[in-house]
């Protein structure tokens, strides 16, 4: 499977509706193929569910969006049993978690309870309701939101959940150029209405198969590891990376280096996921953060700390 060509095709589609934003739109479709999820921080306005609808028509998969507010119950993310009075037995109505993309929009504004709801799905790709399981179609991904600007009436996602997200990064606002290119676009309709489907389900789960097959120098793979446990000896931290963070960063490169057209990892591509795959796993100690230290400061320390390591020749 010719990972490379199959995600530009769906790079140049996504590129028609979201303007200026590469990086982000390339972390997107990262998280996607290591079978991950992605919260995305940001301002209102700047094109997260944009994004998200531009993935959903790009492979032909399906998008449900859920506008997470204080009384939404975890029955109305996955669903619930109702009783059918024709035949007498309970039916299970299946909820929005049953799509390909869940738009999870300002997650944050739930309760831990229903955020909790969302865990197995995100974990194991299915969820279990009055005792009886029931498997997600795949390729699943969640794509949640959040506003870091308001905080009333907000309840902050807890560590343990946050680190169930592959990757955490910002859209931010688009440069004047691309914004006068938006405005053109959106001149006489809206630029989703112009896009159709130019991948298949089937060919991006193939693509998140062959990107596992993408191999790792042992060199490479202690350079992940370094880099995780230098975060747990940080003195400006207070809780390190897990090993669940070690994996993602195995993954996550594994990934780029497919969409990269390359069979093999090099520590570049570890270098280039390291903040939105880590700094939303790392806490601050609260001195530090009195200070205005960053995680990416300390990402940025650690990485002139470890070793690059210097490989003779790509794994076979």
């Amino acid at each position: 499977m010719d990972v490379a060509s199959t995600v530009k095709k769906i790079i140049g589609n996504v590129e028609k509706v979201i303007l200026g934003k590469r990086q982000q739109v390339v972390f997107s479709l990262v998280a996607w193929l290591s079978e991950g999820h992605v919260l995305m921080e940001d301002v209102p306005g700047v094109a997260k569910t944009m994004l998200a609808r531009a993935l959903a028509k790009s492979v032909g998969c399906t998008l449900k969006r859920v506008q997470c507010t204080p009384d939404l119950l975890p029955s109305d993310v996955t669903g619930m049993s109702i009783f059918n009075q024709k035949t007498s037995e309970f039916e299970f109505r299946r909820g929005p978690v049953f799509t390909n993309i869940l738009l999870a929009d300002e997650i944050n504004r739930t309760t831990p309870r229903t955020q909790a709801a969302l865990l197995e799905a995100m974990a194991e790709s299915r969820v279990t309701i009055d005792g009886e399981t029931y498997q997600l179609d795949p390729p699943f991904l969640v794509l949640a939101t959040q506003n870091p600007i308001d905080h009333e009436g907000t309840f902050p996602l807890p560590e343990a959940q946050l680190d169930r997200f592959l990757m955490k990064f910002s859209l931010g606002y688009p440069n004047i150029e691309d914004e006068i290119k938006m405005l053109t676009a959106s001149r006489k309709q809206h630029p989703l209405e112009t896009i159709e489907a130019v991948v298949t389900k089937e060919e991006l789960r193939a693509c998140q198969k062959a990107s596992r097959s993408v191999k790792l120098h042992e060199k490479v793979q202690r350079y992940i590891v370094e880099l995780v446990h230098a975060t747990r000896r940080h003195d400006q931290l207070l809780l390190g990376a897990s090993p669940r963070a070690s994996l993602a960063l195995f993954r996550t490169s594994q990934s780029l280096a497919a969409i990269l057209g390359r069979s093999y990892v090099l520590p570049d591509d570890i270098k280039r996921v390291l903040t939105p795959v880590m700094a939303h796993r790392l806490i601050l100690r609260p001195e530090s953060r009195l200070r205005k230290v960053t995680t990416q400061e300390v990402l940025d320390d650690i990485l002139q700390e470890v070793p690059v390591p210097m490989l003779d020749e790509a794994p076979v």
